[in-house]
């Protein structure tokens, strides 16, 4: 029985759709993790294998999201909190298709090196998939957990704008130290996909919030 079939019986109520936001959450931690693992090695061989797993990831992700909408929508709740559900859970599903995507570029650009900078915004995802492990989980008494919602909400924004600045900066070492003008257009497309994807993470952390502020207003 496929990891997806093996949650249907646990779709009974609003609360029970959490399995599904920790599946995310656990794939995008562990793509992300593939990621930063990537880095540190120059061996192309290393880099396609862990695209590949990667890749395996995010298509088990896509399956993932196609069954959360088809369990969703026959659900008897409010227009309002299915959108928010159906949001959060589509901005995760972008959040793994961009990890994806750096992993790919790394394949496809055959940088020279790697340099620190790259790595250190690589930790950073890795930061905010593990921040949004935490978080998910939450969204089954936002009410409840309102607090602990809002820290881990400001604890991906302040990442997210680390990684700004860590962009940044290298866009500006990169443009002063790299006189391969090819290698540094490299550097700077995987330094931008990078930083993508830790946007895409506040993102999803956004979504979050507007939730807590919708059940606020009720």
């Amino acid at each position: 029985m496929s990891i997806f079939r093996s949650f249907q019986h646990l779709f009974s109520r609003k609360t029970d759709l959490m399995p599904i936001f920790a599946q995310q959450a656990a794939f995008l931690s562990q793509s992300s993790e593939i990621l930063c693992r990537m880095l540190e090695t120059l061996d192309p061989a290393q880099w396609r294998q862990s695209h590949k797993e990667i890749r395996a990831l995010e298509h088990q992700g896509d399956a993932l999201l196609t069954e959360f909408r088809e369990q969703i929508l026959g659900r008897p709740m409010k227009p309002s909190t299915r959108a928010n559900f159906i949001t959060v859970a589509m901005s995760m599903d972008d959040c793994l298709d961009v990890v994806k995507d750096a992993s790919n570029a790394v394949n496809i650009y055959d940088p020279r090196k790697i340099d620190n900078q790259l790595k250190d915004l690589a930790q950073l995802i890795l930061s905010e998939a593990k921040s949004l492990q935490k978080l998910l989980p939450l969204l089954e008494n936002v009410r409840q957990n309102a607090a602990e919602i809002t820290l881990l909400c400001d604890r991906i924004t302040e990442l997210e704008h680390e990684a700004d600045e860590a962009y940044e900066g290298y866009i500006g070492y990169i443009f002063t130290k790299e006189e391969d003008l090819r290698e540094m257009t490299k550097y700077k497309n995987l330094a931008e996909l990078f930083e993508k994807a830790t946007d895409n993470a506040k993102h999803v952390g956004d979504c979050v919030r507007i939730m807590l502020l919708g059940n606020n207003e009720n």
